[in-house]
């Protein structure tokens, strides 16, 4: 298929450019725009590590999005090679959907081992406030995988292999990032999960949501002798849910034999759930994946 892109001329970028395919067309999800940020020197004749994002119209631009706010991407990334810090990347912008993004970025396996009866509740209760109890979570890492990822291996001057393909997002794509990295050990060699929705929906009592999570994160964490895993959190709006998670998610992988050199999970106090407190701190997990 014949994927049409052009050059975003009016990003408000740091440096580097922005290439955007406008609808990626895919037969497992609804299409949406994909852009690829460039760094300032891009080559043909490098091999670039590739870094997926989710949300990626919250990650270069502030001036386009809906809160003003920005992850500031392109800043950190170009900080990061020009210092030396990290392997020379791209970044693989998804855009996310605001209707149907907590669908596509739910780990949908989890649902798998929700109680029964919790499980129906929860079906129950989504059909009487009129929403169907469907998960892409599935289709939407198949989208990345048979779809994106060929189209972006064959277009763009990138290492291919496992030990250079990450994935990165927060919030639910947080949840997105450990989802694809378990699922599919073999394509990502590290995760970057950013304020990870730990709650899975909306926090309320009796939330059966984070068990089920957790369950299918112990049953599914990707090998500790070949991938990296970041995890962090805030304590303020919406973070303040995710510290009681902290010594759970620690004692899970550290039983699989992960460490400090290949495990994290950092608590920023004071930080929020925003783009402001991310940008912030994206230079963390980005150094501590993609170090040279």
């Amino acid at each position: 298929k014949n994927i049409q892109s052009s050059v975003v001329e009016d990003a408000v970028l740091a440096s580097g450019k922005l290439i955007r395919v406008d609808s990626f067309p895919s037969k497992y999800i609804q299409e949406r725009p994909v852009d690829v940020w460039l760094p300032e020197n891009y080559s043909e004749s490098k091999k670039y590590a590739v870094l997926y994002m989710h949300d990626g119209q919250m990650l270069f631009d502030s001036t386009k999005t809906w809160n003003h706010q920005e992850w500031k991407i392109d800043e950190a990334a170009t900080d990061l090679m020009e210092q030396k810090i990290t392997k020379d990347f791209i970044v693989v912008a998804i855009h996310s959907i605001a209707n149907i993004r907590w669908k596509d970025l739910f780990p949908e396996k989890a649902m798998d081992y929700m109680d029964p009866d919790r499980k129906s509740e929860v079906n129950r209760r989504a059909k009487e406030n009129g929403f169907d109890a469907e998960y892409y979570g599935d289709e939407y890492l198949k989208f990345i995988v048979s779809e994106l990822k060929p189209y972006i291996d064959a277009t763009y001057a990138v290492d291919v292999s496992k030990e250079n393909t990450f994935v990165a997002g927060s919030s639910m794509g947080g949840l997105m990032s450990m989802y694809a990295i378990s699922e599919y050990p073999e394509i990502f060699e590290g995760a970057a999960c950013i304020s990870t929705h730990w709650v899975g929906k909306m926090a309320e009592q009796n939330n059966p949501y984070p068990s089920a999570i957790f369950k299918y994160v112990k049953a599914n964490i990707p090998d500790a002798k070949n991938h990296k895993i970041y995890f962090d959190y805030g304590d303020k709006t919406l973070d303040r849910h995710y510290p009681q998670y902290a010594s759970l998610v620690d004692n899970l992988f550290m039983e699989k034999g992960y460490s400090a050199n290949n495990f994290r999970n950092l608590f920023f106090p004071e930080a929020n759930h925003s783009e402001k407190s991310w940008q912030n701190r994206i230079h963390i997990p980005l150094a501590f994946l993609l170090k040279k």
